[in-house]
């Protein structure tokens, strides 16, 4: 398993040809940072990390539901993700698609990746692991190399302030 990590707490490792794993511990309980994963005024408080503002967050939290994140980059651009809601298990587990808006998609249904997105708690900390399952290797090494990894790890970063904030 080729690590990929550079900085930060999240552990970034590329375990299949066509995966990415994203592991990071959190000091928070999983149902504070389940809530500030799903709920959009929430989400724009650290979607973004420090690379801009979050003008949008949509979620219809439900099977089939779907959600759309749109940012305005420090620089001025707008950086969009959308996806739907495969599976739901509040507090546990979501499994959602993701689609870049910026890139080139021929079938959004089987260009997306897949995100398996799992909470687990011991002793008032969740472990929240993303494994990341893209149709080609060359899919997933295009998101390795968009520099995506800086980016998620101040979101992820802000994501634990936001969670312990509901405490």
């Amino acid at each position: 398993m080729e690590a990929v990590t550079s900085s930060g707490k999240a552990v970034v490792t590329l375990p299949a040809e066509t995966q990415i794993l994203i592991v990071r511990e959190f000091d928070a309980p999983k149902h504070l940072l389940y809530r500030a994963y799903t709920e959009p005024d929430l989400i724009k408080q650290w979607w973004s990390g420090q690379r801009g503002a979050v003008v949008s967050a949509e979620v219809d939290l439900r099977v089939g539901g779907d959600w759309r994140y749109v940012m305005t980059a420090n620089e001025g651009s707008e950086v969009a993700f959308h996806g739907t809601f495969r599976e739901i298990v509040p507090n546990e587990r979501l499994v959602t698609t993701e689609v870049f808006e910026g890139a080139p998609v021929k079938n959004e249904e089987e260009d997306a990746a897949l995100n398996f997105i799992t909470f687990e708690e011991t002793d008032g900390r969740t472990t929240l692991t993303t494994l990341v399952e893209c149709h080609t290797r060359e899919v997933r090494d295009i998101i390795i190399e968009s520099g995506m990894e800086g980016g998620m790890q101040e979101a992820m970063d802000r994501l634990e302030q936001v969670a312990r904030s509901l405490a």
